[in-house]
C-alpha cells in the first residue's frame, strides 16, 4: 500500500465501538481495555487487551487485530510464505534482528506497563522468529510506525482495507435487542491468531 493508515492514539472503547467489535469477531469483547488503533472507515481495528482475562487467565497478547478484512488480507500473506522469509531474513540481518527484538522489548514494557507476565513471552514469535503477522501488524498500528519493523513491512504488503468502508455496520447501540444477523466473516480468529 501506498499511504499506511495513520496513527491514532487509544480511545476508551464506546458502546458503539464495543458493537463494532461483536459484529467484527462474533463475539463480545474480554479483557478489552482500548481502542489500540482506528480505522480510517471510523472503526475499531486494532484493540488493547488486558494482560489477564476477567476470570485471570494470562492473555499475553496486548494488542489484537479485529478487522476482518484486514486480518484476511494477513492470512493470504502468510499463506504465501511471508512468515517463513521474514524468519530468514532475521538469521541473516543483524541490523533487521536488533530491530525486532526492539519491538520485543517495546511490545513486553507496554504489557509490563498494565501488568506483569512474569515468564511470557511477546507475541507473534518476537524476538527471534515470525509466526504471526496479525500480532506484529497490530502492535505496529498502536505503537505507530518505525517500532516494529516486521509489522511496519506487513502492513506496507496489504491493501487499503478500509477503502471499501467499514468492514462491519453493527446495531445502533442505544438498542436493547442484539443483533441478530450473522457476522460478515468467521467468528474465529485468522489461523496464528490468538483469540481476544
Amino acid at each position: 500500500m501506498e499511504t499506511p493508515p495513520p496513527h491514532t492514539e487509544p480511545t476508551e472503547p464506546t458502546e458503539a465501538d464495543i458493537a463494532a467489535f461483536k459484529e467484527q469477531l462474533g463475539r463480545p469483547p474480554r479483557g478489552l481495555r482500548a481502542i489500540a488503533h482506528r480505522c480510517p472507515c471510523g472503526q475499531p481495528d486494532v484493540v488493547e487487551t488486558a494482560p489477564r482475562l476477567p476470570d485471570g487467565t494470562p492473555f499475553p497478547t496486548l494488542y489484537y487485530l479485529t478487522c476482518p478484512r484486514a486480518a484476511s488480507a494477513i492470512g493470504t500473506l502468510e499463506a504465501n510464505g511471508v512468515m517463513k522469509e521474514m524468519s530468514e531474513r532475521l538469521e541473516s540481518d543483524p541490523e533487521l534482528a536488533a530491530a525486532y527484538r526492539a519491538a520485543h522489548e517495546d511490545y513486553i514494557a507496554r504489557r509490563d506497563a498494565i501488568e506483569v507476565l512474569a515468564g511470557f513471552p511477546s507475541a507473534g514469535g518476537m524476538p527471534d522468529r515470525v509466526k504471526c503477522l496479525h500480532v506484529l501488524v497490530g502492535h505496529s498500528l498502536a505503537a505507530g510506525p518505525g517500532v516494529n519493523p516486521l509489522g511496519d513491512e506487513t502492513i506496507a504488503m496489504l491493501p487499503e482495507w478500509w477503502r471499501k468502508g467499514p468492514c462491519v455496520t453493527p446495531c445502533e447501540p442505544s438498542s436493547a435487542e442484539p443483533s441478530s444477523a450473522e457476522p460478515s466473516e468467521p467468528s474465529e480468529p485468522s489461523p496464528g491468531q490468538p483469540s481476544a
